[in-house]
């Protein structure tokens, strides 16, 4: 990392994806501070070695001034800075596509955030990626969920603030091999026209609105542009479309929750 001109506190936000890994620096109230730099993921993607997760994440803090802490949002099941599950990484082609038994087991357990900080010398504090970005945007009253559409489907829910242990929601068989993931991801968007994708969207949403009967729902990710609001109906009122960049600046929230 390039110097600070400045010593007050400075977080290092990376927003961990399927198709970008992109980070900022953000000043001590939770503004960005620089431009956000993006890298390309590439597969097949272990957490450590000269081309995995770490390293990835090291050259990119390398293009960005030097921050005091790190916050990493990532696409998984993350605990204590571990990773448990990593439904984007365990194939070699990415999500969607056969899963390889050795990534997969490297993946299992991994303490991302002990190994980023030891080569960048300062507190890093991982979480997953849709609940950090949900940091950015709730109102911290009531059950509130967060939704993200990218490469998969994310999820997070909180209560009065405070997030719930994390429902991998996306991974979630629904009938026979489809999930949230499949249905909803990237792939999918792409094959179909957004006239069958958009539906599918809003009935995932109902059905989460079943289950936990939340008070608002967030929707983010790089393809949540392509929703038509009008698709949702009454629930719209319940509904809030946010901007990608919530995925960064979710980052100043970490080293507080």
């Amino acid at each position: 990392m390039e110097a600070m001109t400045k010593s007050e506190v400075a977080t290092l936000a990376i927003d961990v994806g399927g198709s970008g890994i992109k980070g900022a620096v953000l000043d001590a109230s939770g503004q960005m501070v620089t431009k956000r730099v993006r890298a390309s993921t590439h597969y097949p993607l272990p957490p450590d070695g000269p081309t995995g997760m770490v390293e990835t994440l090291v050259r990119l803090a390398g293009k960005l001034p030097q921050a005091t802490r790190v916050a990493i949002g990532f696409p998984g099941v993350v605990r204590d800075g571990r990773i448990l599950v990593a439904p984007h990484f365990e194939a070699p082609m990415g999500l969607g596509t056969k899963v390889d038994k050795t990534l997969r087991a490297e993946w299992q357990g991994f303490d991302l955030a002990s190994a980023v900080s030891a080569r960048l010398g300062v507190p890093v504090e991982v979480a997953n990626d849709a609940e950090m970005q949900g940091l950015a945007v709730i109102s911290r009253q009531g059950i509130e969920v967060v939704c993200t559409l990218g490469t998969g489907f994310g999820f997070a829910l909180y209560s009065d603030g405070v997030a719930a242990p994390h429902l991998e929601m996306g991974s979630m068989p629904l009938f026979g091999e489809k999930t949230l993931d499949r249905e909803l991801g990237n792939r999918n968007r792409k094959r179909t026209t957004e006239a069958i994708w958009n539906p599918k969207v809003v009935s995932a949403i109902q059905m989460l609105d079943t289950l936990i009967n939340f008070d608002h729902c967030y929707i983010g990710g790089g393809n949540a542009r392509s929703l038509s609001r009008d698709a949702f109906g009454p629930l719209l009122e319940r509904v809030t479309i946010v901007g990608n960049v919530a995925g960064i600046l979710g980052g100043h929230y970490l080293f507080s929750r």
